[in-house]
């Protein structure tokens, strides 16, 4: 199933962002979150933060026919922006480009490369962490 990403750019209000080491650290803690919950429901993750020349994917992963690479989106609290809208067609074209290398490197594979995108959003006192899964993403 597809679900469409909302198109456009993440306008932040002054104040929102973190400190880069908080960034990081929410950007680490929703990679792990991320990757626990395409386990649970069947992926084998093969890499974390895989990297070359080109960049770096998320979570690349198995599963069925297919080679999933994941862009990971995480906020440490709810906000008006859904983490999703920080998926620019350039972060977009970037994700393509580094799943093109895996697959290069990787020319044994037989699975059908697929992008997807899973955003993380760190819910303070409403029930945790809220995961959402966009399958086919682009």
């Amino acid at each position: 199933m597809r679900y469409p990403l909302v198109p456009g750019r993440v306008e932040m209000a002054s104040g929102v962002r973190g400190s880069g080491a908080a960034n990081a650290r929410v950007g680490r803690e929703g990679e792990q979150a991320a990757a626990r919950y395409l386990e649970e429901i069947g992926y084998r993750i093969r890499e974390r933060n895989f990297r070359c020349q080109y960049g770096e994917i998320d979570l690349v992963a198995e599963q069925d026919e297919y080679i999933v690479f994941v862009e990971v989106k995480s906020r440490a609290r709810e906000t008006p922006y859904h983490p999703t809208l920080a998926m620019t067609e350039a972060k977009k074209r970037k994700v393509r480009q580094l799943g093109d290398y895996y697959c290069g490197e990787h020319p044994e594979m037989e699975l059908q490369p697929r992008f997807d995108v899973v955003a993380v959003t760190f819910r303070a006192g409403k029930g945790g962490t809220r995961v959402e899964h966009f399958i086919d993403a682009f």
